[in-house]
């Protein structure tokens, strides 16, 4: 793609690797017909190729964006299947986060949507607030029939049941049982602790059952990604600073194999620290230091020889995340560690497809959310199994009211087959 921006704007690191991604785009419209909103909607603009093309006109224009721009950047999910289809290797990521930004910065949203992204990312980046609002929504819920449209939403979105903090939501140290083999830190998260705190409690089982000792950094929670996909970066960086420090103390004290997650949509960011903080000399050293040991709870466990001495015959639907398949390019450990657990494993239609949660999506394009959901849900419910297996908290919360079968954390299922607790929302399945 030709490109036409100033000399002067070339100068800014952001524009200028916004052009080098702009420049690969040969137009090919590969990625078209794996685009949800062009899928669903048949509008080049809310397709990736439509939004390049919105994209490198708002950047190089030094006008405020229209607000039709920026109608279709919003409807964008983020899923990142534009990624793996493409043949030129657009940065389609470093692209939409730029353009985010942007509209952030030169944007004058009308005050009720400034007021509602601004309270979204506040509480789900801080696991306290969030268990407080969960609390209220839940208590004021008959009220939510007077609000309209996506305050509504969020007021009925609120979970049913919240957790209180449990061990492995706060700094601590769990030693591995027998000889320590390995040793790796494990991201606490900000809202999965509070809404499905037995996917942390797996997964330290887990590793330290198989020598792995595990210990979760003091003080942290968002990783930054909440706020990044609300094109507040400033706030991500915030964040991710201080994931880079707390990381970087426990480096101090000893070698880490891996800081190991097991919320996908934290991990595709964590990857990314080194480019988000690359402006910074005294982080960006830290940053890539913390993003080369990043790994995926799946990719983390293909190097333990996992002791399967329980294995499950049960059939499960593998619902795999956008953020780790797209955005993390990671696309078989969990199916290989659940055959090898003794699982059947079985894959919907579709399966590149977006479940339409994609972080805040499901809260700020509930239609268009709805829609994926239910199109991604027919597909799960037309296959014959026991449960449905997934890596990211957002999909199983958006997911679980459209599905006949329950969902649960991969760890979950692989904790179980090497002599865990069975998953409790399996307690009426069949084995």
């Amino acid at each position: 793609m030709r490109t036409h921006f100033s000399a002067e704007q070339r100068l800014q690191p952001a524009i200028a690797d916004s052009e080098a991604a702009l420049r690969k785009c040969v137009h090919c419209g590969f990625c078209m017909p794996h685009c949800p909103t062009y899928t669903l909607l048949g509008n080049e603009l809310d397709s990736p190729r439509g939004r390049i093309y919105l994209i490198q006109n708002m950047l190089e224009s030094s006008a405020p964006p229209p607000a039709e721009t920026v109608l279709h950047i919003d409807r964008c999910l983020t899923c990142l299947a534009c990624k793996s289809a493409c043949p030129s290797g657009v940065n389609y990521l470093h692209l939409i986060d730029h353009a985010r930004s942007h509209i952030e910065t030169h944007f004058r949203r009308p005050w009720p949507e400034r007021l509602l992204r601004r309270l979204i990312g506040a509480l789900l980046s801080r696991r306290a607030w969030f268990r407080i609002a969960s609390a209220l929504a839940r208590i004021t819920r008959p009220a939510a029939k007077l609000a309209t449209g996506r305050v509504r939403n969020l007021w009925l979105s609120a979970p049913t049941r919240t957790h209180a903090s449990a061990p492995t939501d706060r700094a601590g140290h769990f030693a591995a049982i027998g000889a320590r083999r390995l040793r790796v830190a494990l991201l606490a998260g900000c809202v999965q602790p509070a809404l499905a705190p037995q996917i942390n409690a797996a997964t330290v089982r887990l590793l330290t059952r198989h020598g792995v000792e595990v210990v979760i950094a003091p003080g942290k929670g968002c990783c930054g990604a909440l706020p990044q996909h609300l094109g507040h970066s400033e706030r991500a960086r915030v964040l991710a600073r201080a994931q880079v420090a707390a990381w970087s103390k426990l480096l101090e004290q000893g070698a880490l194999d891996a800081i190991v997650i097991t919320t996908s949509g934290c991990g595709t960011l964590i990857k990314d620290y080194a480019h988000l903080l690359r402006e910074e000399p005294q982080w960006a050293e830290r940053a890539q230091q913390v993003s080369a040991l990043a790994l995926d709870i799946s990719e983390f466990l293909l190097q333990v020889e996992l002791n399967f001495h329980t294995p499950q015959s049960l059939s499960v639907a593998y619902q795999s995340a956008c953020s780790l398949q797209h955005g993390q390019s990671v696309r078989t450990p969990a199916q290989q560690l659940l055959v090898r657990a003794g699982f059947k494993v079985l894959e919907p239609a579709e399966s590149h497809l977006c479940c339409g949660s994609a972080g805040t999506y499901s809260l700020l394009q509930p239609e268009l959310a709805g829609q994926l959901r239910e199109r991604k849900a027919a597909h799960l419910n037309a296959l014959t199994v026991a449960v449905i297996a997934s890596g990211n908290i957002g999909c199983m919360t958006h997911l679980a009211g459209a599905v006949h079968v329950p969902i649960v954390h991969t760890i979950e299922l692989l904790d179980w087959a090497s002599g865990g607790p069975k998953p409790a929302a399996l307690s009426g399945a069949d084995s």
